[in-house]
């Protein structure tokens, strides 16, 4: 985002010395120090939440595909037997029907 260079801190903390004083300075950024470990702290546990969030997303989805793969091999397979169910009852008419022709052109 942005960059902070050695100057702007050194900038900044003769600034806070000039308005927050000696006394209070160490008490400030002992302060200050905190909220910014809370924000970082934040952060990270927002990060981390979505980074789950999305991993679940991606599991659904994989499932998904799954089903869906499922639902076509089972379909597969009962074409597959729609298609042997044919075959065993034709093959026999067929057979008859070349016999049938070799008999008849045998006369």
């Amino acid at each position: 985002m942005f960059e902070v260079g050695f100057s702007e801190l050194v900038m900044v903390a003769l600034v806070s010395l000039i308005v927050i004083g000696p006394e209070r300075l160490p008490k400030v950024a002992r302060l200050a120090g905190f909220w910014i470990g809370k924000a970082r702290n934040i952060a990270a546990t927002f990060k981390e939440e979505i980074k789950q969030e999305l991993h679940t997303e991606e599991l659904r989805q994989i499932f998904n595909e799954q089903a869906q793969l499922h639902d076509l091999h089972a379909a597969l397979n009962e074409t597959n037997d729609a298609y042997d169910a044919i075959k065993s009852s034709v093959t026999p008419t067929i057979e008859e029907t070349i016999e049938h022709s070799k008999t008849h052109d045998l006369k």
